[in-house]
């Protein structure tokens, strides 16, 4: 990876198996999986060819498997006509979009997969969120001045955490999960009322505030609210918070800015002691103070920023990453010829692709 912080790598042993009895030859740079446990030799033994030579990869390959988003100088090493797949950050990211049309290299930006029951095993934007929903509440876990659980004691009984999470997506839901299984006490938000009965499946107490009219996308987003819902949202959801031992924040709206739902005011009404873990805060964040990959405390009160949640837990992240880069792939395979078959006229291709034969294509971003 470019960014030397990601933990995260996109092609495991058993991954690269499926691919090469599918036909494909693979290759990766040395040391690819060293960090995580898996040596050169544990993918020679699956079959794999490990090259130090990081610009012959590149110039060589027809397809190039990455987590993050290349350096734009880096694209000029491809070859001409091959893919690069990987998060690539498309909605600020266009200069980099331009340089792959320059370079006459296409582009599959896995945060475009479509959200539809066919592409649920190649989601890779939900499979990290999963993790990112998990990682949160353990990180507040292990950062709260009091336990999550109850517990009855011969020096008297200990109350549960009282968690509030905001946002009931992805990594909204899997929050709910984690929290209830370490013993807390959950509440829960969303705009969309479709997720109350996901929430209570979960062991999560959903709440509800009269906003007007919400709802989701075509893709299961939550639709982004009016400054007077927000105002309405905020003045209800403070009281939540002030009774809460942890706030947890997800909300984020494809394509945008995240919004922002807790406010310095509603922060300065929390306990101290309290925490808020801020999941949004990679897309503008949910919370007025939050600062990325940094603890700030407010009159006692911590608000956590990290980036990267999912490349906290890195082996499983890589797991799902790399199964959901192999479904992409074998869903297009031609068994006969070998090879990836680009067809656009299919709605997850045709939602992902963002750069093809030299033009920019993908109607959001051209």
């Amino acid at each position: 990876e470019s960014d030397r912080k990601e933990t995260r790598i996109p092609l495991l042993p058993d991954s690269a198996v499926r691919l090469i009895e599918a036909g494909a030859r693979i290759r990766i740079e040395t040391g690819l999986g060293s960090d995580l446990g898996w040596s050169d030799e544990e993918y020679r033994e699956a079959g794999v060819e490990v090259v130090s030579d990081r610009t012959q990869l590149l110039s060589e390959a027809d397809i190039v498997f990455r987590v993050r988003k290349p350096d734009a100088a880096e694209i000029d090493r491809y070859r001409k006509g091959s893919l690069h797949i990987g998060f690539l950050d498309p909605f600020d990211e266009r200069a980099l979009l331009r340089k792959f049309s320059e370079a006459g290299v296409d582009a599959i930006a896995m945060e475009m997969i479509p959200r539809t029951t066919r592409a649920q095993k190649m989601d890779a934007l939900s499979s990290q969120a999963n993790l990112g929903g998990y990682v949160g509440v353990i990180l507040a876990a292990g950062m709260s001045k009091k336990i999550f659980p109850m517990m009855t004691t011969p020096s008297g009984t200990i109350a549960p955490a009282r968690v509030f999470v905001i946002g009931a997506g992805v990594a909204g839901l899997q929050a709910i999960a984690t929290a209830k299984r370490l013993g807390a006490i959950v509440e829960a938000y969303d705009t969309r009322p479709v997720v109350e009965e996901q929430v209570r499946s979960l062991g999560g107490r959903f709440v509800k505030f009269d906003i007007g009219e919400t709802g989701e996308t075509e893709q299961g987003y939550a639709r982004e609210l009016t400054e007077e819902q927000l105002a309405r949202q905020r003045e209800s959801m403070a009281k939540h918070c002030e009774k809460s031992d942890v706030v947890i924040t997800t909300a984020q709206v494809f394509g945008k800015k995240a919004p922002r739902i807790v406010t310095a005011e509603m922060v300065k009404r929390m306990k101290p002691g309290s925490l808020l873990v801020d999941l949004a805060v990679e897309s503008g964040g949910n919370v007025e103070g939050s600062r990325l990959d940094e603890v700030v405390d407010v009159n006692g009160v911590r608000i956590i920023g990290f980036s990267n949640l999912p490349g906290k837990a890195p082996l499983n992240a890589s797991q799902m990453y790399s199964n959901n880069l192999t479904g992409l792939i074998l869903e297009f395979w031609d068994k006969e010829e070998k090879r990836f078959q680009m067809n656009l006229e299919d709605e997850i291709l045709n939602g992902c692709v963002v750069v093809h034969e030299g033009e920019i294509r993908h109607e959001m971003f051209r």
